[in-house]
């Protein structure tokens, strides 16, 4: 099930009202200089696998395109929030059948904003019973960016803090306030 937060607002607009930078999907064999050489803004997916739960977040990223008259002003390399929530899984359903949700609810969000990159959590092994479970799930994640052409890049957890937050080893709700002071949310 799909679980998007409270639509928010990009310069006075909702987000649901955004076009996509791109209004045709890559072709086989299109790579990433050439689907952002059509763009003004790049649409960056994130994702945090995992079965129960596979955290999403997508940006607007404004490229260094001359400035169009009757458009906001806005520094280049700049970031907008377009949309956020989280894809959550019946525990009660087999592992395959919450996989073939994952999957199904990441292709609509696709389809919705047609990202150009996607950013996906780098997985490290834990001692737990779930491991091979999210491995799993990131997996069809992978396997769903790729059947749509998305260059995937990943990064490990501490390196995502660090960045964020300043430390490898900061909380939740650090990263989250970092996050938020980053994209300009309240």
């Amino acid at each position: 099930m799909l679980v998007p937060t409270t639509t928010p607002t990009v310069s006075g607009r909702s987000a649901a009202s955004l076009s996509p930078c791109c209004a045709r999907m890559p072709s086989r064999g299109q790579t990433w200089p050439v689907i952002a050489a059509c763009c003004r803004f790049v649409i960056i997916l994130g994702i945090d696998p995992g079965l129960a739960r596979v955290g999403y977040g997508l940006i607007e990223v404004e490229e260094r395109a001359p400035w169009q008259p009757g458009e906001p002003r806005v520094a280049p390399g700049s970031q907008r929030l377009l949309d956020c929530g989280m894809i959550r899984t019946d525990s009660g359903r087999s592992e395959g059948e919450r996989m073939v949700e994952i999957a199904a609810d990441l292709r609509w969000l696709i389809r919705r904003w047609r990202p150009d990159l996607a950013a996906v959590e780098k997985f490290f092994f834990y001692r737990s019973s779930t491991t091979i479970a999210v491995v799993q799930a990131r997996g069809v994640v992978i396997m769903t960016l790729a059947r749509f052409a998305i260059p995937v890049v990943e990064y490990p957890p501490m390196q995502i803090k660090l960045a964020l937050a300043g430390h490898g080893h900061a909380e939740k709700d650090e990263v989250l306030a970092a996050v938020m002071r980053e994209l300009n949310l309240e």
